[in-house]
């Protein structure tokens, strides 16, 4: 299959690279146009389209994939289809009817389950006990199209979406390769979706990082782990400064402070313990603001937080 990558790192990143070392050609590389990055604020290239110089690939990098010229351009590589991996633009049918068997997309969920931008994150933080990724070939409808194949995964107890994300990208890498050696074969079956088992997974804002005490102590774990690393896990300290929490485990409150108080209290310790829903829960990982990570120990040490004083 000669084939038009479609992606933005970092979950584009080990797909293309899966896609260079299988027996399909790879015509180019499609990604968004380089941008400042780190303090410096410099304009770099990515780790993605780093990989395509070193394998001698032309790069298209337009501002929108409207622009005729990237059109043509595109149609000028002749390629048999389409994979798409996190590339960020919503894409118009003259992109998706390009080549002959179409665009497909690798999306990390098991389809139809969480649709949309944050697949990932809305798995973890719903306690799902699986996710996976699916090859669906592209439809105007956001993630709508006909699925090619999926392959899931067991989501662990204390698994970050991070540490998640890194997985699915991997076994997206593997299922790209597997979706196109199927047509190339001609063993291609395409399934559609059913409608009344879809839920949406809306893209992310930095408000959805604020934690919200009044859910149980499961509930207050997995959303710091689903918002770890984009947009992070908050809350806020009696004095109005934000804190990030990476790490947060359910407990049984210690000492006299009853377990029923107001969402969001400071319980006794061991630790910084907050009153949740029905218990409290260890925010066991910090990161201040202006300072480094550190557990809950050490904060407290500095923090001057009492029981009895409310978060959020």
């Amino acid at each position: 299959m000669r084939v038009v990558f479609l992606g933005s790192p970092p979950f584009a990143t080990p797909i293309l690279r899966r896609l260079l070392e299988s027996r399909h050609e790879v015509l180019g590389l499609v990604t968004p146009p380089d941008r400042p990055r780190g303090r410096g604020r410099g304009v770099s290239r990515s780790e993605l389209a780093t990989l395509a110089d070193d394998a001698g690939l032309p790069v298209l990098q337009p501002a929108s994939t409207k622009d005729p010229e990237f059109v043509a351009a595109l149609a000028g590589l002749g390629a048999d289809a389409l994979m798409v991996a996190s590339y960020g633009e919503i894409l118009r049918s003259e992109i998706l009817d390009l080549c002959p068997h179409g665009a497909l997309n690798v999306h990390g969920s098991l389809l139809p389950r969480w649709r949309g931008a944050s697949p990932i994150q809305r798995a973890v933080a719903a306690g799902d006990a699986q996710t996976g990724v699916s090859i669906q070939r592209m439809v105007l409808a956001l993630d709508a199209g006909d699925v090619l194949l999926s392959r899931a995964t067991p989501i662990g107890a204390t698994e970050t979406s991070a540490d998640l994300f890194a997985r699915l990208a991997d076994l997206g890498a593997a299922a790209a390769v597997e979706a196109l050696d199927q047509i190339e074969d001609g063993d291609a079956r395409y399934e559609p979706q059913d409608t009344e088992l879809v839920t949406l997974a809306p893209k992310l804002t930095k408000d959805d990082g604020r934690i919200d005490f009044d859910r149980d102590p499961g509930s207050v774990a997995r959303h710091v782990r689903a918002m770890t690393t984009w947009p992070g896990a908050r809350t806020r300290l009696p004095d109005g400064r934000d804190l990030v929490v990476l790490e947060a485990l359910p407990v049984e409150p210690a000492g006299a402070t009853p377990a029923d108080g107001p969402a969001g209290t400071v319980l006794a310790g061991p630790g910084l313990v907050v009153q949740a829903r029905g218990g409290g829960v260890r925010l066991r990982r910090l990161k201040p603001a202006g300072k480094g990570a550190m557990d809950d120990d050490a904060f407290l040490n500095g923090a001057r937080l009492e029981p009895g004083e409310r978060l959020g």
